[in-house]
């Protein structure tokens, strides 16, 4: 269940931070270490060179821990800093050099400098701190006296009083002896800010500081700022990012106290709240409550989206869009047409970590069945088949999955709903049953390779001809069952007349109900443009519309060319009282323009680009002679081109702007067959959401700085 917003003001609490620091008088640095040491600090700061690491014979005095403690230096009751202090634990590693050491090595070898009279060992020790805006550095003399100087022992620490450092930051604290014998260690602490009780009173900046209080407002979240009538500050919504700067929700210049509302939707895990006086160097407050919310997280999820970017024809590009990090991975499978799950492929493909606003790439060849999943904490989270927009609808294809076994014998396998059916294989599914041919089909090259990899080969067998012959037999049905009626005919005339004449009307009732033919011609401006007409063309097979478009027939295009393959296309949807849809783009009335300022030569200098600079040649005559009213329709996508913008000889028949005009873009592409306006309307809202996704992940609307 949720957590509710009462018990996150209360986990929020009046003072995350300490209550109740020991407090430092003066500005002198000091330091001081544990008995049996003594130390001294160096006068002033120091510029601190890192050095390189130098072997030694002898003993060494290194640190081995590194602890801080946060303090207050006061100059006054109620005018203190916020103070580290720190802790550095030290041992000796390292042994002095025997004289019976030499005589053990026969004089050879030099096991170290021999111990001195007095054995005391010296070493500095440098403290390294940084925090923005400041950098400091100060050195520690540490003697260790002749009792303590044993390899492996702790002798004790170090306490440096201390560093400096602003409200709410963060400090980076290094240490090491020089010289140098082993890499530093180091430490970063996060401050607290002024919401501490003890800082509000007894540090000054704290005093002119916006406090924020979060509380419930029904399932949405109130801030309230609690300022001075005269009081100027700063209020920003960001998201924060684990990698890179923040992201900007909006920010605003406020006066005197606020209060605002954030609606639950808008909850997610890195939102976070940031005040400050509108001073210079002035403190910050933020705020980070929602990281423990499961709505957050829910909110996070439904913001997410997968988005395909432009790739090559072997490798495909794609991003996952978050307002914040996610901790996902990402794989492929395979959708099988008339529902079922996503199959995982077989052997998988290797799961890539997902990195939200960043290109991903997959080395394969796309398909329409292809879909990407994205788990988090091994749950499925999303899943969306990138390529349906731009390649149609799903193919009723097989996969094959090719795998190297370890003596170099390979194994086919075909992906089903049931799982990998290995093929040849005795099994009653329908791989099974044309395991044979799907056998010769792969051998003679008929299938289509997708992916290679030393895990195996992906190949994708078409199965049309395989529907095509079971249709052969539903044929020769048919005429088995005309011959049967023609010999009823010649039995019983009349009443077989009678009988053909009804069985004729409900032919062709049923013909009416397939649905009107559909041919949509557009300029192939770019990838974006492309891919809002495949939603477009998807959208439109889930009516009872036939839809014909050149994206889906690339093979039949350029086997045929575009002007040949458009009269084709033209005369039949024509002869069967179809209609021609002219999707209007900049590029499209660029071509119109051209062709009407020159007819001769403008749609020849384009022909063989697509076949809407082809058909100009042809659809163009039809708007000329009066002959277009009744088989062309108009259309264009909101915020790409206004309707006014089609040159006038195209509106003496209807230019729709989509998806505004949804409804009445369906009414003239069905004509008298559309079904009753309640159904209608119903399609057009589906359709229009459809459209209208589309849209703006192609042509995002503009920011909006404020609310």
């Amino acid at each position: 269940m949720p957590m509710p917003w009462f018990l996150l003001s209360l986990a929020l609490g009046p003072s995350p931070g300490v209550l109740s620091l020991e407090r430092l008088v003066g500005l002198q640095n000091t330091v001081h270490c544990s008995p049996g040491l003594s130390c001294q600090l160096w006068d002033g700061d120091m510029f601190c060179l890192p050095g390189t690491i130098e072997p030694t014979p002898g003993p060494v005095l290194v640190p081995t821990r590194l602890q801080t403690e946060l303090v207050l230096r006061c100059y006054q009751e109620t005018d203190c800093d916020l103070c580290v202090r720190v802790d550095v634990h030290l041992a000796v590693y390292g042994h002095w050099g025997e004289p019976e050491d030499e005589e053990e090595f026969g004089g050879t070898a030099d096991p170290g400098p021999r111990k001195p009279s007095n054995a005391s060992l010296q070493s500095q020790v440098v403290l390294s701190f940084q925090a923005y805006p400041t950098a400091r550095c100060v050195i520690l003399e540490v003697q260790v006296p002749s009792s303590l100087v044993q390899s492996g022992q702790s002798v004790g620490s170090v306490v440096f009083d201390c560093f400096e450092a602003a409200l709410g930051g963060e400090v980076q604290i290094w240490s090491y002896t020089q010289p140098r014998y082993q890499k530093e260690l180091n430490l970063t602490q996060q401050l607290p800010d002024c919401r501490g009780l003890e800082f509000r009173d007894s540090i000054q900046s704290c005093w002119v500081l916006p406090w924020l209080n979060l509380s419930a407002d029904g399932d949405d979240m109130r801030v309230v700022l609690d300022v001075s009538e005269e009081q100027h500050f700063i209020l920003s919504l960001y998201w924060d990012q684990v990698e890179g700067p923040p992201r900007s929700k909006w920010q605003r210049n406020m006066t005197g106290p606020q209060n605002f509302t954030l609606n639950h939707t808008e909850l997610v895990p890195c939102l976070c709240i940031q005040v400050w006086p509108l001073e210079l160097d002035s403190i910050r407050t933020n705020l980070c409550p929602f990281g423990e919310d499961p709505r957050a997280h829910q909110n996070l999820w439904r913001a997410t989206r997968l988005r395909l970017l432009s790739g090559q024809s072997w490798r495909q590009r794609w991003q996952l869009d978050a307002p914040c990090a996610i901790f996902a991975e990402a794989t492929l499978c395979w959708r099988v047409p008339g529902g079922g799950p996503c199959q995982p492929l077989v052997p998988p493909l290797p799961r890539e970590n997902v990195t939200v606003n960043k290109a991903f790439e997959f080395e394969l060849k796309s398909h329409p069945n292809l879909c990407v999943q994205v788990s988090s904490w091994e749950k499925l989270q999303l899943e969306e088949c990138l390529w349906v927009d731009s390649l149609g609808p799903l193919k009723d294809d097989m996969l094959l999955v090719e795998t190297q076994g370890p003596q170099n014998n390979r194994s086919l396998c075909a992906l089903e709903h049931s799982g990998c059916t290995p093929l040849p294989s005795k099994a009653s599914t329908r791989a099974a049953r044309l395991g044979e041919q799907l056998l010769r089909d792969l051998q003679s090259g008929q299938c289509e390779r997708l992916w290679n990899n030393s895990l195996g080969v992906l190949w994708v067998c078409p199965m049309d001809k395989y529907i095509h012959k079971r249709w052969a037999l539903v044929w020769l049905a048919c005429l088995l069952f005309v011959a049967v009626l023609l010999l009823l005919f010649l039995l019983k005339k009349d009443h077989v007349k009678e009988w053909l004449r009804l069985l004729k009307k409900d032919v062709r009732w049923g013909v009416a109900t397939r649905g009107r033919r559909a041919l949509l011609l557009y300029s192939a401006d770019d990838t974006d443009f492309e891919r809002l007409v495949g939603v477009l063309a998807s959208a439109l097979c889930q009516l009872p519309l036939r839809v014909a478009v050149d994206l889906w027939r690339r093979r039949e295009l350029s086997a045929y060319g575009p002007l040949a393959w458009f009269h084709a296309q033209r005369r039949q949807t024509l002869q069967e009282g179809g209609v021609v849809v002219l999707l209007f783009s900049p590029g499209a009335v660029a071509l119109c323009r051209e062709w009407l300022q020159d007819g001769t030569s403008a749609p020849g200098e384009h022909a063989q680009d697509d076949a809407f600079a082809a058909s100009l040649s042809c659809l163009l005559p039809d708007f000329l002679q009066g002959r277009a009213p009744g088989r062309y329709v108009g259309a264009c996508f909101d915020r790409l081109l206004p309707p006014d913008a089609v040159p006038s000889l195209f509106h003496m028949v209807p230019v729709f702007s989509l998806p505004t005009q949804m409804l009445d873009f369906l009414e003239a592409l069905q004509g008298p067959r559309a079904p009753r306006p309640e159904r209608l309307r119903e399609r057009a809202g589906h359709l229009s959401q459809a459209l209208q996704q589309a849209l703006d992940s192609c042509f995002p609307p503009p920011e909006v700085t404020g609310r």
